[in-house]
């Protein structure tokens, strides 16, 4: 599992010439079965993600694919979570439940 964070850049003005791409972008995430949630930080904007996939390369290429990321609007940062435990209602995020 893997959080990924995106946090703007002094780019950002530019984000509203790319937002469909970046949104279509979000879609193809979760078509794929990739991305489990999407959100925005608060209070200082970016954007958080939580994706389930077998190993960081395909995460990295994916997240590397963003518009926001080719365009200088967000700057990635990556972490892999090994979960220990985890509620029966996320159990698809891996074979750990209490």
């Amino acid at each position: 599992m893997y959080i990924i964070t995106l946090t703007l850049t002094d780019q950002k003005s530019k984000a509203p010439d790319f937002i469909a791409a970046h949104n279509a972008w979000i879609a193809q995430g979760f078509d794929d079965g990739v991305f489990v949630l999407v959100g925005g930080l608060k209070p200082q904007g970016g954007g958080a993600i939580l994706a389930h996939a077998n190993d960081i390369t395909s995460i990295e290429k994916r997240v590397a694919a963003d518009p926001f990321v080719t365009e200088g609007i967000a700057t990635p940062h990556i972490q892999e979570v090994a979960p220990a435990r985890a509620d029966p209602r996320l159990s698809f995020l891996s074979d750990a439940t209490p």
